[in-house]
């Protein structure tokens, strides 16, 4: 595992200059445009999250423990949501441990909020003290090869910590998905814009594959659900789950690595632990459906070791003819 002083580039700004200057970027959207009354709340919320990110790790993990205590009883919703899948993906736990669970994952929502704010403002100095990599060398390895790396992670609660610290270790590009408020994606991606090479979002396919043929590593989560083409039912806890197959033919495009790459928070709250897998063996094979099932896997172990940490408040299990969340009550 590396220490915080070895987990950059001998000269990433000069390698981020490089990386930038084949890339263009968008402008700017003024926040001005952001004043009306519609967005006072989010403004509220930005300013609250903040201010807490001034506080050590351990403070604002608690207060975001405290804000998950309180979402779990206000948000009905979620709360039904992330019952059910849980009582789906780990019907070994009984029942008292499978609420608990539940709890633990608004308390680990919490957290995320605020580790937002690190995410957007966090100087490399202080994150480099909060987190650390184990398996670096793996993508160092991988890149050595030329064609970039895709960087394959999952919605785990850590999601944006984990893409920022990537972006420790040199020039990244990110593909993520646009959040739904305004203001929210327009903070989110100016905080991407300072920190990685480029922000993509899913649709801009091609500027990956740039991305990977310029040599940079690729973050990439394509473990929710997925309807549209290149959509396959793939077991995933043992359930039938609509999935993203096009990891492996993104990998036969591109001829880029395949490296798994998982964050955790601490338990102790002190930090993160970042790890990188070795680019997989034999991906992609012919079969795009269990190339999946090996990354679902994958995921599943790194969730049984932080079940709290992955994003159960979604419904992962809905798809045609079939939605599991429409008719069930959960208790309070």
């Amino acid at each position: 595992m590396s220490t915080p002083d070895q987990n950059v580039a001998t000269d990433p700004p000069a390698a981020e200059r490089a990386a930038r200057a084949k890339i263009q970027r968008e402008p700017e959207i003024p926040l001005y445009r952001f004043l009306g009354p519609r967005f006072w709340g989010v403004w509220l919320g930005i300013a609250i999250v903040r201010l807490v990110n001034v506080l050590p790790l351990r403070m604002q993990m608690a207060i975001g423990r405290t804000t998950g205590r309180l979402a779990f009883h206000l948000s009905r919703r979620d709360r039904r949501v992330t019952k059910i899948n849980i009582d789906m993906c780990l019907p070994e736990l009984d029942e008292q441990q499978r609420h608990r669970l539940v709890r633990r994952h608004f308390e680990s929502l919490g957290c995320a909020l605020y580790e937002t704010g690190l995410v957007w403002w966090a100087s490399d100095a202080r994150l480099r003290r909060l987190i650390q990599f184990d398996g670096e060398e793996n993508l160092h390895k991988a890149l050595e090869g030329g064609r970039g790396a895709l960087m394959l992670s999952a919605h785990f609660t850590t999601l944006e910590m984990g893409a920022r610290g990537l972006t420790l270790l040199g020039p990244t590009s990110i593909m993520y998905l646009t959040p739904g408020n305004a203001l929210i994606a327009e903070f989110s991606r100016r905080g991407r814009m300072r920190h990685t090479v480029q922000a993509i979002t899913s649709e801009q396919i091609r500027d990956l594959l740039q991305n990977l043929k310029n040599n940079l590593p690729v973050w990439y989560a394509p473990d929710q659900r997925f309807t549209e083409k290149n959509s396959e039912l793939v077991p995933f806890f043992g359930q039938p789950a609509a999935s993203n197959v096009a990891t492996s033919r993104l990998a036969r495009i591109s001829r880029a690595p395949v490296l798994p790459y998982f964050p955790a928070r601490r338990a102790d709250n002190r930090g993160y632990v970042i790890r990188i897998h070795p680019a997989l063996d034999n991906f992609p094979s012919e079969d795009a459906i269990a190339d999946t099932r090996r990354f679902h896997e994958l995921i599943e172990a790194h969730v049984r070791a932080h079940p709290e940490q992955y994003l159960w408040a979604y419904k992962r299990f809905r798809r045609e003819g079939f939605d599991p969340y429409r008719k069930q009550a959960v208790d309070g």
